[in-house]
């Protein structure tokens, strides 16, 4: 069993269930258990270690290999500590045909795993960075509101590149979609069910909104292209409205999920839809449940550094993806930041989520060969 097996095992056997899915109470929620764990054995490798708080029993945990000369640069290591729900069996992992299974193998323990050994690796060679600095900063709450990045990003943390752990298999991301979650309400006036001629019905209104949202704004989208990212997207994801049956229901709402690209904002999105809805007599409230934002991605993957990381893992073009991570929340800071892991997305969340150790060990040995090269 590699370094790199044994840690992401030791991982995975610690629960750390984000709390916005876990019930009140639950011993499995909140990521302590992960960041005291790494702060110790941080601390026993002889890096510098400290956590930072971000929400109650909420702490980054920030672990710093400082050059043997002055800090000319500084890289960030990023992945995040927190996982979807898990049961019981799902924190107990097992090997299995060159894979091991368990609640976040590979979103993202197996970055976490991968990153931090390659960073243990290179403390314990000669050949140590001279004016390189690299951080490895384990966050909190990237599976909810990422609390954790936002927090990082705010304490006005300095770096050159920051590599944000997910599950690319192994690819070097670029760009990704942004996202934009509007609720949107329509209203009526209520009546008595037998004579509802008297009312006006808000989820007969909102269905029109519906139908249009899923059809013809969605039409509208496919004409918005990125090079890397495709088209922009929306999901009518939850609808809620009246009380009883026999109530003509005067209030409706739903939520949207808004997949978006480079150069388009929130304010656009909302006078976009409002506008459509307009032309069809149908009056809406529109509001942001969400209330940090949440925007695309796009480095320029001509940056040296990027370009140099792209290069270390044998990738001659830049690569986008769907899905929102905190590689967004870092580069909005203004840290350059790309998304690179071990694993495959298509594990992610699922009953019997597993990652290859074959790409964990490679995904390990590539970062420790880039941050060897950096001096």
């Amino acid at each position: 069993m590699t370094r790199t097996e044994k840690l992401l095992a030791e991982l995975i056997a610690l629960p750390s269930i984000n709390p916005a899915f876990a019930l009140p109470h639950d011993p499995k929620a909140g990521e302590k258990s992960v960041s005291d764990f790494l702060l110790s054995v941080g601390a026993s490798a002889g890096l510098e270690v400290e956590l930072q708080k971000v929400l109650p029993d909420r702490s980054n945990v920030i672990i710093r290999l400082q050059p043997s000369g002055r800090v000319r640069q500084t890289i960030l290591l990023v992945p995040h500590m927190d996982t979807v729900v898990a049961s019981d069996s799902q924190l107990t992992p097992f090997r299995r045909q060159g894979r091991l299974y368990g609640r976040g193998a590979c979103d993202t323990k197996g970055s976490v795993a991968a990153m931090f050994t390659a960073l243990m690796e290179l403390a314990r060679t000669k050949s140590r960075p001279r004016q390189t600095a690299i951080v490895l900063a384990g966050v909190v709450d990237e599976e909810n509101a990422q609390a954790g990045s936002r927090m990082l990003a705010a304490s006005g943390i300095k770096a050159n590149l920051a590599i944000v752990g997910e599950p690319t298999r192994l690819q070097g991301i670029t760009a990704h979609k942004g996202t934009v979650w509007l609720q949107l309400e329509t209203r009526g006036r209520s009546a008595h069910g037998s004579t509802p001629h008297l009312g006006r019905n808000a989820i007969l209104e909102m269905a029109q909104v519906v139908e249009i949202l899923e059809t013809r704004y969605a039409s509208q989208l496919l004409r918005k292209k990125h090079k890397l990212l495709g088209t922009a997207t929306v999901n009518v994801g939850t609808i809620n409205g009246g009380r009883q049956p026999n109530i003509v229901p005067d209030s409706c709402t739903i939520r949207i999920d808004r997949r978006t690209i480079p150069g388009e904002t929130e304010a656009g999105i909302i006078r976009d839809i409002k506008s459509l809805l307009a032309k069809q007599k149908l009056s809406v409230r529109i509001s942001n449940p969400k209330l940090a934002p949440s925007p695309a991605l796009e480095t320029n993957y001509q940056l040296p550094l990027v370009g140099s990381f792209l290069q270390t893992i044998g990738q001659k073009r830049p690569i986008g993806v769907n899905y929102f991570c905190d590689a967004a929340v870092l580069s909005a800071a203004g840290i350059p930041s790309i998304v690179f892991g071990p694993g495959d997305i298509a594990q992610a969340h699922t009953a019997d989520e597993w990652i290859s150790l074959a790409s964990l060990e490679k995904g390990k040995n590539l970062l420790l060969k880039f941050l060897k090269s950096l001096d």
